[in-house]
């Protein structure tokens, strides 16, 4: 692939500090990295190799020291804050260790927030929530609390959010840590299915290696660079 119409992201010499004087950390050291529309990329390395970091500046919550950072061909340091906040909401879907499921909602009021939050009716936000739902197999669970569902079932919850509003961009943190191997290798299945079967781009960070499998490509990060990209297994 060459078109640059075919790339989702693109980072070029991208670098990110923390703090300041002598105890200054750099998170990001240079890192050069192109993801291809409709892929799967997954992002691993140690703890503390700057993973968070760089998805963090992808998905637009933190800003880098230098570089660039285009998500589908728009630069994000020329975005103020309410523009990357109308980019969050329209083009971008998260997919949490953590679900951060409101437990006084159903899961289908969960899943209408980002619908919400956009301005769509609350008729029409439950609607299409129930609907994504019904993909991820909990059509019949929608007036459930999420405290009623299995950690699994949770996480399905989860990623039916992030896909509601037909992100282009899908960005996971250790989508499976808290799931055991049927549930997460299950999870990853779906997951993939759902967020590319309509070209998205989905990045996932994890240091899972049971999900190694479901990569287009894997890009190995140490010490804040990429050290290597190999295709999936």
């Amino acid at each position: 692939m060459s078109n640059n119409d075919d790339i989702a992201v693109r980072c070029e010499n991208l670098a990110r500090t923390y703090g300041e004087g002598p105890s200054q950390v750099a998170a990001l050291r240079g890192v050069d990295l192109d993801i291809w529309v409709g892929e799967l990329l997954m992002i691993v390395g140690p703890s503390g190799c700057g993973k968070t970091t760089l998805i963090s500046i992808i998905g637009t919550m933190l800003d880098q020291d230098k570089g660039l950072c285009e998500v589908f061909g728009d630069d994000l340091q020329r975005m103020d804050e309410d523009q990357k906040l109308n980019f969050r909401r329209s083009s971008i879907g998260f997919v949490f260790q953590v679900f951060n499921l409101l437990p006084a909602l159903t899961i289908a009021e969960n899943v209408s927030i980002p619908l919400l939050i956009g301005g769509l009716s609350r008729k029409e936000s439950e609607h299409t929530a129930c609907a994504v739902l019904e993909s991820v197999g909990l059509g019949e669970r929608t007036n459930a609390l999420p405290t009623q569902l299995s950690i699994g079932q949770q996480q399905r919850v989860a990623i039916a959010r992030a896909l509601v509003h037909s992100p282009r961009l899908v960005i996971c943190d250790e989508p499976t840590s808290n799931l055991d191997h049927k549930t997460g290798y299950e999870m990853m299945r779906l997951l993939r299915d759902l967020a590319t079967s309509v070209e998205r781009t989905l990045i996932v960070v994890t240091h899972d290696p049971r999900i190694l499998e479901f990569a287009d490509r894997i890009a190995h990060m140490e010490d804040g660079r990429i050290t290597d990209i190999v295709k999936g297994t």
